[in-house]
């Protein structure tokens, strides 16, 4: 089937959201957050949320650290 991922046309055979994670080999699935189709997933909802043909996925990676100049 094919998704759009941050703007990218991606193939996949993945049939929910967990094993496209699985399948995109994306490290530390617990700091990314996922917007599927406009709605940002809770993490609890990604090994259970089906894919479909023209899904459009978001992966946000949360950075912290760093430090302010105030």
């Amino acid at each position: 089937m094919r998704l759009t991922v941050n703007g990218k046309a991606t193939e996949t055979e993945a049939p929910a959201l967990g094993d496209f994670l699985t399948e995109q080999r994306v490290k530390s699935p617990d700091q990314v957050s996922i917007e599927l189709n406009g709605r940002i997933l809770p993490r609890e909802e990604y090994g259970v949320t089906i894919l479909s043909e023209g899904d459009q996925v978001e992966f946000f990676y949360f950075m912290g650290g760093g430090r302010g100049t105030h």
